[in-house]
């Protein structure tokens, strides 16, 4: 059977509840947080959270060491988990999925909407962008230009960027007059609009559609969140 780690009590508090460590041991010191129905008044103190029953504010708390969410990204809105000027994902998410640490599993450009994974699990996270992992991300993309058969094999052999970065072999499928879907394995900056640069072809919009096997449900709607099941997170290392 898997061993139970402890964590300090003021850690706990901040992390499950999306509040600073010092206002969590604050809160502590307020007698604010009950631990298995005793009053808690050492922040320090090392706690059980799957295990122990804590009660902040009189809610009790439901322990998740990581969480995974799921979001339909906006327009206009940074991948980012902070920014002092402009809106970020994290900024737009419902309160109830806030918790510190939080952060986007790669980035979609501020323009660019559809399936973005955030968590504040690292290596999850790792796994998704790591290009060695090779997990495939489809997007829909609309172009000022046609695409043509060439343009298709030219991808699907790597592009080199107009500084000299080699992208890997991508799989570009026309579906429209100048509307195509592209599947990468990478994320380099502006990676797509930069590909299609070296076409001479400009990049209208960009949906990210999927990842790996988890598409982007077609209920959670521009700005949407929840999150994921147990099933959509493994369905995101399955082979597609």
């Amino acid at each position: 059977m898997k061993s139970l780690n402890k964590e300090r009590l003021d850690k706990i508090i901040s992390s499950q509840f999306n509040i600073s460590r010092s206002e969590a041991k604050t809160c502590i010191r307020r007698g604010q947080v009950l631990v298995g129905g005793t009053v808690a008044k050492d922040s320090g103190m090392l706690v059980t959270p799957e295990t122990e029953q804590i009660i902040f504010n009189g809610e009790r708390l439901a322990y998740k060491k990581n969480i995974y969410i799921i979001m339909n990204k906006p327009r206009g809105v940074l991948s980012a988990s902070t920014d002092k000027s402009r809106k970020t994902v994290v900024d737009i998410l419902p309160e109830e999925l806030k918790r510190s640490g939080l952060f986007p599993a790669g980035r979609l450009d501020r323009d660019t909407t559809g399936l973005l994974i955030i968590t504040d699990d690292g290596d999850f996270a790792h796994r998704i962008i790591s290009p060695k992992k090779k997990i495939k991300k489809t997007y829909i993309v609309w172009l000022d230009a046609d695409i043509t058969p060439d343009i298709c094999r030219k991808f699907s052999e790597g592009v080199t960027l107009s500084d000299g970065t080699l992208c890997a072999p991508s799989k570009l499928t026309r579906i429209d007059k100048n509307v195509a879907e592209i599947t990468i394995t990478e994320g380099k900056y502006h990676q797509i609009k930069r590909m299609f640069g070296t076409v001479g072809i400009g990049v209208n919009e960009l949906h990210r559609k999927s990842v790996g096997g988890l598409t982007l449900p077609e209920n959670i709607t521009e700005g949407l969140s929840r999150e994921l099941t147990e099933m959509e997170k493994n369905s995101i290392f399955m082979p597609v």
